[in-house]
């Protein structure tokens, strides 16, 4: 077990006991971070996703802003404006809430897409561009959205292409009934996390996201991913299967997955932990999650191994 795997483990724990019983989503969204992806969460009210954003941001050391989105919000609201100074006659620019290390983006599906593309841009470019002027966004740089289910009403549902753009897609659902009951007869948690402290320092988060691009992936690892790809867009029941960026998505993430297991080097196991999440909202024309479960459920039987 390295040093990655042990820092992995108690992230998990401290965070664990905040978010009860959704040991394994922390440990998606924990590789997502590390693969400098960002992280798309589809729920309902009240499961937790604010709480795992914040856990993580109190954890890691990093500065943290929440975006309500609403119909009305402007792209100004997120990267921020400039404004005019009397005193030294000339605009001051004020950076908006994006320009925080872990920005949760909650709600993204109620406002304009003009306003989504502007959160986008600065998730897939790293930097915003403010009246002719571009400016670097912090290092780290994680955004966590939230987005209704597609059977409640959304005012502008993010089209695939857009969400595309997240490396990863999870659930946190329901509890289970002993985890339900271990968060009902324990402390509040909104008590544990204000007593939430770093564990890391910064400088070790970066310098994790940098081990993961070190992380090996054999010859025979790419063919097994590739004839995964190649399954998926031969399924009769799906428009498009998952693109080349999906691809690189998933072996990013597998990577991660693998250095927070204690490994220096990707194994099929480590690709499967992360195919659903990847690419369960790459698979256009998939009508629920379910579908989208069984459809990838069918690729993994159908691609051998070797």
């Amino acid at each position: 077990m390295n040093d990655v795997s042990k820092i992995t483990d108690g992230l998990v724990e401290r965070i664990g006991q905040v978010l009860i019983g959704k040991e394994q989503e922390i440990r998606l969204a924990l590789a997502c971070l590390f693969a400098r992806g960002h992280l798309l969460i589809e729920d309902l009210p009240g499961m937790g996703k604010t709480t795992l954003a914040h856990s993580l941001a109190l954890v890691l050391g990093l500065s943290f802003k929440r975006i309500q989105f609403t119909s009305d919000l402007l792209p100004a609201d997120i990267v921020g404006v400039s404004v005019y100074d009397r005193d030294n006659a000339q605009f001051e620019f004020h950076p908006g809430p994006v320009f925080s290390q872990l920005v949760l983006a909650d709600e993204i599906n109620r406002t304009s897409p003009k306003t989504q593309s502007a959160l986008l841009e600065a998730m897939s470019e790293g930097q915003v561009s403010v009246e002719g002027e571009t400016r670097p966004l912090p290092e780290p740089f994680f955004v966590i959205a939230t987005q209704n289910p597609v059977s409640q009403s959304g005012t502008f549902p993010l089209p695939e292409s857009q969400q595309d753009r997240f490396l990863m897609r999870i659930k946190l659902g329901y509890p289970d009934p002993a985890a339900e009951r271990q968060l009902l007869a324990g402390e509040d948690p909104r008590f544990i996390l204000n007593r939430l402290t770093p564990s890391i320092a910064t400088e070790e988060l970066i310098d994790i996201q940098t081990q993961v691009a070190r992380v090996k992936a054999s010859d025979s690892l790419v063919n097994y991913l590739q004839r995964l790809l190649q399954e998926s867009r031969s399924l009769p029941d799906i428009e498009t299967g998952i693109s080349p960026r999906g691809g690189l998505a998933l072996l990013q993430c597998a990577r991660a997955w693998a250095l927070m297991d204690g490994r220096q080097y990707v194994i099929p196991e480590d690709i499967q932990a992360c195919l659903e999440p990847v690419c369960g909202h790459r698979l256009n024309g998939v009508a629920n999650d379910r579908e989208a479960a069984s459809l990838i459920q069918q690729m993994l039987n159908r691609v051998d191994i070797i």
